[in-house]
């Protein structure tokens, strides 16, 4: 059993909680993930990324939005409760710009939405071995931002906020600054967490200048393991499952209208469960 330590609720509908979870502390590197249960005879396994860790306190830090039927369960969740079961980390870590004999360069971390939270390892572990980092950020609205605080802490002045209504930073999309910042010249890679489409315009936008990109697709995994073969995406013509072979590939080599059509292939399954879950709630 893994005990909730702290929970917070950052917006309506995304939470951010802090779990037991020592071994995995340890062990976790920057891009993996984990996978949880929230009711050991009832519940679903879901993926969800690892958005920062305590060794010394033994803790992960997991930030979730609730879109479904188990996420909506797990918010209902407090402080002393616990997991039935946590396993992780797991899926292929981050390649570190940097580290291995490389040197280090101008690495701009595009994250979207909620997808913030798995890109905060990855920007501090690029901040680590040595590169400049430049993190947009965007939302909706600025109530939405999550981890802004520290992503402001890594990239400092070199933190751009974007959001659709221009209630906070730029009015507009993270494709906006990410292509002055291309076509300066300056950019050695791109990483993008976000929603997909959001990546594959982030793709589209690098893919004329030749900056190489990376694209986390956590999005569309569902076991987690493999067994399920829910998470088969096209990377360079070739079939890849999202949680063993990555979550993270080329972004300019995966088939991106073929990986949206595929993420709509549960939707009313998934709206079902969502609804009965829903009601179970009601009122409570």
């Amino acid at each position: 059993m893994n005990r909730i330590i702290a929970k917070k609720q950052l917006s309506e509908n995304v939470f951010r909680m802090e779990v037991e979870a020592p071994l995995i502390a340890q062990e976790r590197k920057p891009g993996q993930f984990i996978i949880l249960m929230v009711d050991e005879k009832l519940g679903e396994r879901i993926p969800l990324t690892i958005a920062d860790a305590d060794p010394a306190k033994g803790t992960i830090t997991i930030i979730f939005q609730t879109v479904g039927a188990t996420t909506i369960k797990l918010s209902h969740l407090n402080e002393g409760d616990a997991l039935p079961a946590v396993l992780g980390p797991l899926g292929k870590p981050t390649s570190i710009r940097g580290l291995n004999g490389e040197k280090p360069g101008h690495v701009v971390c595009v994250g979207g939405g909620i997808g913030v939270a798995p890109m905060h390892p990855i920007a501090q572990a690029l901040k680590a071995a040595g590169n400049k980092v430049t993190i947009i950020m965007g939302a909706r609205n600025i109530g939405l931002f999550v981890m802004k605080e520290e992503m402001a802490a890594i990239a400092g002045e070199n933190l751009i906020l974007t959001t659709d209504d221009g209630s906070s930073g730029r009015k507009g999309l993270v494709t906006d600054p990410l292509k002055e910042l291309c076509e300066a010249g300056t950019v050695d890679e791109v990483i993008a967490i976000g929603p997909p489409i959001m990546m594959k315009f982030v793709a589209l936008a690098t893919k004329p200048y030749n900056v190489p990109t990376v694209a986390s697709l956590n999005t569309i995994m569902i076991d987690g393991t493999g067994m399920c073969g829910g998470c088969r995406v096209s990377v360079g013509g070739e079939t890849k499952f999202v949680c063993v072979d990555g979550p993270e590939f080329d972004a300019h080599q995966v088939d991106w209208d073929l990986m949206l059509k595929r993420m709509g292939a549960f939707k009313p399954l998934e709206a079902k469960a969502r609804d009965h879950v829903c009601n179970l709630y009601k009122g409570l």
